[in-house]
C-alpha cells in the first residue's frame, strides 16, 4: 500500500490516539509544575521544576525505581522463555487434551488480579498450604520480611503473565512452514537446532512484541504490588506505580505525584526507543 493512502486510512485512528496521549501528558506536565495538594486544588502555585528536582533527589523515590527496573530484568526473560518452552509443549499435543492445557494454563491470566493475588497471598498465610510446606517439610517458618515479599511479588508477577507470551508465541508457531521444519528433519537437523535456526528466527517478531508489551506492564505494575504490601513501608517494595500512589492519596502530594507520572513516561520511552528503533529496521529490511 502506498505511504500516501496508508497515512489517510489511518488518520482518524491516528489522531484519536494522539488526543487521548497528549492531552494528558500535557496536563500531567502542566500540574507537575505548580504545588497541588487537596487543599488548594483551585488555586494551583506555579513552582517551575521544583517538584521534577524534589522527585529527582527522593531516595524513596529511586528505591521504588530500582524495585521496579528488578521486576523488569528479572520478570520479563523469565515470563518469556517459560512461556515459549510452554509454547513448544503444548504444540506437540493435539486434539481435544489441547484445549484442556491450553485452558489451564490461561486461567492466570483469566482471574481478576486483585482476586488472584489474594489467593496467591493465602498460601503463604499461617494457615496456608506454602506455610505448611515451610513448617512441616523444611522445618521452618515463613515469615513476611523485605526479601520474602519482594521474593513473592516477583514469583506472582511470572506467574499472572506468563500465559501471555505463551498464547502470543503458540499462535506463531502455528504459521511456522512446516515445509521447512521437514526439510531440517531429512538433514538430520536435531530439536534443539530446529529450534535455534528456524523457529527462533521465525518468532522474533513476536519475541520484539512480547518484551515491548511486557516492560510497560511491568513498569505500571500496581495491584499487586498493592495487596501483597499492604502498603506496608517496612518491607521497602514500593513499584514507582505504587509509590506515585502513596504521594498523591497518603501525602497528598498531587504535584510531585505528576512529576513522578510524567519522569516514569519518560523512562519507559528510554527503555523502549531501542527496541522500536530495531522493530522498524526489521521490517524495512523485509521489505
Amino acid at each position: 500500500m502506498p505511504r500516501k493512502s496508508f497515512l489517510m486510512f489511518s488518520a482518524p485512528s491516528n489522531l484519536t490516539m494522539l488526543a487521548l496521549m497528549i492531552f494528558p501528558l500535557v496536563m500531567a506536565i502542566w500540574l507537575g509544575m505548580h504545588f497541588l495538594t487537596f487543599q488548594n486544588i483551585d488555586s494551583p502555585q506555579f513552582v517551575g521544576l521544583e517538584n521534577y528536582r524534589a522527585v529527582l533527589t527522593d531516595p524513596r523515590f529511586w528505591e521504588a525505581f530500582r524495585f521496579t527496573l528488578l521486576l523488569v530484568v528479572i520478570t520479563v526473560p523469565t515470563q518469556t522463555l517459560i512461556g515459549f518452552v510452554m509454547a513448544l509443549l503444548l504444540d506437540q499435543i493435539s486434539g481435544k487434551l489441547r484445549g484442556v492445557y491450553l485452558s489451564a494454563m490461561l486461567l492466570p491470566f483469566i482471574v481478576v488480579p486483585v482476586v488472584g493475588t489474594l489467593m496467591f497471598k493465602q498460601l503463604f498465610e499461617p494457615a496456608g498450604l506454602m506455610a505448611w510446606f515451610f513448617r512441616e517439610i523444611l522445618g521452618q517458618r515463613f515469615i513476611f520480611t523485605e526479601t520474602s515479599v519482594k521474593a513473592l511479588i516477583i514469583l506472582h508477577a511470572i506467574w499472572y503473565v506468563t500465559p501471555f507470551p505463551l498464547i502470543v508465541l503458540f499462535a506463531g508457531l502455528q504459521t511456522l512452514p512446516q515445509d521447512l521444519v521437514e526439510a531440517s528433519q531429512i538433514d538430520g537437523a536435531s530439536r534443539l537446532q530446529q529450534i535455534r535456526y528456524i523457529i527462533i528466527p521465525h518468532l522474533s517478531s513476536l519475541f520484539v512484541m512480547i518484551f515491548l508489551i511486557s516492560i510497560m506492564d511491568m513498569y505500571r505494575i500496581f495491584d499487586s504490588v498493592f495487596v501483597l504490601t499492604e502498603q506496608n513501608p517496612v518491607y521497602k517494595a514500593d513499584t514507582v506505580m505504587l509509590y506515585t500512589f502513596r504521594v498523591a492519596m497518603s501525602f497528598q502530594r498531587l504535584d510531585k505525584a505528576n512529576a513522578m507520572a510524567v519522569l516514569t513516561v519518560i523512562a519507559i520511552m528510554v527503555v523502549l526507543i531501542p527496541f522500536l528503533v530495531r522493530t522498524y529496521h526489521e521490517q524495512i529490511e523485509e521489505r
